[in-house]
């Protein structure tokens, strides 16, 4: 069943995005709170609960293993657009501003998500890590 899940949230992430199905999925792989600190957070304390390697995998916090919940399927679709967004090469670049763009779309394609299988577009944003680019610039704007 969780397998169909996936499959089936995946397939919603490429018909949201628009992105072309690149032919494989990312692996799903769902670990404690520590791996994302160190992981995805550089070792500084943080919330996330999911992030996608560029590597083909999807992680997601040992809290949402089950996907019963619609902000874990959400989070799920999220990831999805990073990967969907990495096959793609169309936001290839690392720059600062590269990396607001990555995730205010998938935010929104969650949000989309959220609003056409849920019927509820609202759930609570992650603050958005401050990025710096090669100049030094450090946007405050959501990501």
């Amino acid at each position: 069943m969780k397998t169909e899940l996936i499959a089936g949230l995946f397939n919603w992430a490429v018909l949201l995005s628009g992105y072309a199905d690149p032919g494989a999925q990312p692996a799903v792989e769902f670990r404690e709170h520590a791996f994302f600190v160190e992981h995805a957070c550089h070792g500084r304390e943080c919330r996330v609960m999911g992030w996608y390697n560029d590597q083909d995998v999807v992680y997601l916090d040992t809290k949402l293993e089950d996907l019963e919940s619609t902000f874990a399927r959400s989070l799920l679709v999220h990831e999805f657009v990073h990967y969907l967004q990495h096959h793609s090469g169309e936001l290839e670049a690392y720059s600062c501003a590269q990396q607001i763009s990555r995730e205010r779309e998938a935010y929104s394609i969650q949000r989309q998500y959220m609003a056409e299988v849920h019927g509820e577009a609202y759930f609570h944003m992650m603050r958005p890590a401050l990025c710096r680019d090669e100049g030094g610039d450090s946007p405050a704007g959501p990501n």
